[in-house]
């Protein structure tokens, strides 16, 4: 397994083992001591979404005392995972990066808690995998809208580049507050 550092403070791309032949591959893509080193607390639910061309989902992130860290990978089509640092006391603080995860790039997303998360589907029937390490809490989920002034991330390159005309976004995601009307506190030191 290879660890990747991103632009982003403790944010990493993961790279799994893959052992194949002419009849496919296997690949370990979860261990647990592994993610443990970089702040992964240990699998608490594991969810897929199936997305069409153009859906972008996000940016989301669950509130204290319930946030939550994630690994996340494309396990069949295309998207971009977009990730904003939110932690107040971090160097990267509103810094943002994109990732391409594929079915065939063997790519995973680490995303730890005080981050913001959304992603892009490039293509139909595009399956995401979450991997996330606490409970889900409702009454603590929270987002930011995913075009964010302040934040200013290119989405408009993302959307020209995979011929998407218009986004499809839920109504709850259209109507997300600016990251400075929310009361989000996240603390890389908690």
């Amino acid at each position: 397994m290879q660890v990747i550092e991103t632009e982003l403070l403790d944010c990493y791309i993961i790279e799994p083992d893959r052992f194949g032949d002419s009849r496919g591959y296997f690949s370990p893509f979860y261990i647990n001591d592994k993610f443990k080193e970089l702040g992964f607390q240990g699998v608490t639910q594991a969810s897929r979404s199936k997305s069409s061309k153009g859906v972008l989902r996000g940016l989301h992130y669950q509130e204290n005392p319930k946030c939550q860290a994630k690994i996340v990978e494309v396990i069949k089509g295309s998207a971009y995972d977009v990730v904003v640092d939110l932690r107040k006391d971090s160097k990267t603080y509103k810094k943002w990066i994109k990732v391409l995860l594929t079915e065939d790039n063997n790519r995973q997303l680490y995303v730890p808690r005080g981050f913001a998360h959304g992603y892009l589907s490039l293509e139909d029937d595009t399956i995401f995998q979450y991997l996330i390490d606490n409970d889900y809490a409702p009454e603590l989920e929270g987002g930011i809208i995913y075009n964010d002034e302040e934040i200013g991330i290119d989405w408009e390159t993302m959307f020209k580049e995979n011929d998407i005309l218009e986004p499809i976004l839920s109504d709850k995601d259209l109507n997300r507050k600016s990251l400075k009307e929310t009361k989000v506190d996240f603390r890389r030191e908690a």
